[in-house]
């Protein structure tokens, strides 16, 4: 009986070994920073600028309207180019770029910054906001941005804003992304509580941009959605800010998790011709470099 336990034992920390040692070799960090971070919560790489660019909430917390946060502007390899390139934000998220201009969700508000300069061009409020998240761009200009306590996604043309879709059939939508004529929303999930927990999960879902109709890519309840960038072919890779959770998920809906952090991770940048993810660690105040190595990604 112990010749039998013994054995046992042996060959469940040897399982043990072999998934760290693969979870490990599935990995490899590139490089961190954390001096000058605080709360960091979306990266985001202008590829017609060449920079990398991160909003940071500061110290107030993401609800905060106390004007502590900042985007920051790096290098892609991870060097801080300016810390506080442009200032006075609440509690900045979510970024995307167009035609020379980037954008910034923050709270009940969206700002146009010229990437050029630095210079703050308009902060557009939002009426009736109380939680702007991430923000996605379409091909046409048009700027979606999540208002994800209120289960709803904003449309801004012309300088002018909207609700572009609303209801629990979103899910309290967090990421939003453009990809293939279609919206897709990272939801948060269902009966958000004051600590941002929920009842069921969120679910990656798809919107089509003309008909509006709502698409669920994965079936089952998923997690608490965040980031989401293509994985340079018809999939995603995708957060989940709760768990730590780094997911590919297919355009089927099969879903594999690359990896697992502390909880906080945010929305990512991702490099599908390196495999290289830069995340932001926003309790942990550190932005991550990995480069990812499991078989179900994309091949360059």
């Amino acid at each position: 009986m112990f010749k039998i336990l013994y054995s046992w034992f042996y060959l469940l920390s040897l399982w043990f070994v072999i998934s760290a040692n693969a979870e490990e070799a599935a990995l490899t960090k590139m490089w961190e920073l954390n001096e000058g971070l605080q709360a960091p919560e979306s990266a985001y790489y202008d590829k017609a600028s060449g920079l990398l660019f991160l909003s940071q909430i500061g110290e107030g917390g993401g609800g905060a309207q106390d004007g502590d946060g900042w985007i920051s502007k790096l290098s892609p390899d991870g060097k801080m180019l300016t810390n506080k390139w442009v200032t006075g934000f609440d509690s900045p998220k979510g970024l995307r770029s167009h035609d020379g201009v980037l954008w910034v969700a923050d709270i009940d508000k969206v700002v146009s910054i010229e990437i050029a300069t630095g210079k703050v061009l308009a902060r557009l409020v939002v009426p009736d906001a109380t939680f702007l998240n991430d923000l996605a761009i379409g091909a046409d200009g048009t700027i979606y941005v999540s208002d994800m306590l209120k289960s709803r996604v904003i449309a801004i043309r012309d300088g002018k804003a909207s609700v572009f879709l609303e209801g629990p059939e979103i899910e309290h939508p967090n990421g939003v992304f453009v990809h293939d004529g279609k919206l897709i929303l990272g939801g948060w999930g269902a009966e958000v509580a004051d600590d941002f927990s929920t009842k069921i999960p969120g679910r990656l879902l798809s919107v089509d941009l003309k008909t509006k109709a709502i698409t669920r890519i994965t079936p089952e309840p998923t997690g608490n959605l965040d980031g989401i960038e293509s994985d340079g072919g018809s999939g995603f890779i995708v957060t989940d800010w709760r768990a730590g959770t780094i997911f590919h998920i297919a355009e089927d809906g099969a879903t594999t998790t690359l990896a697992i952090y502390p909880k906080g991770a945010a929305d990512h940048a991702y490099f599908p011709e390196k495999r290289l993810l830069i995340l932001p660690q926003m309790l942990e105040n550190l932005l991550t470099a990995v480069e990812l190595k499991h078989a179900v990604l994309p091949k360059e």
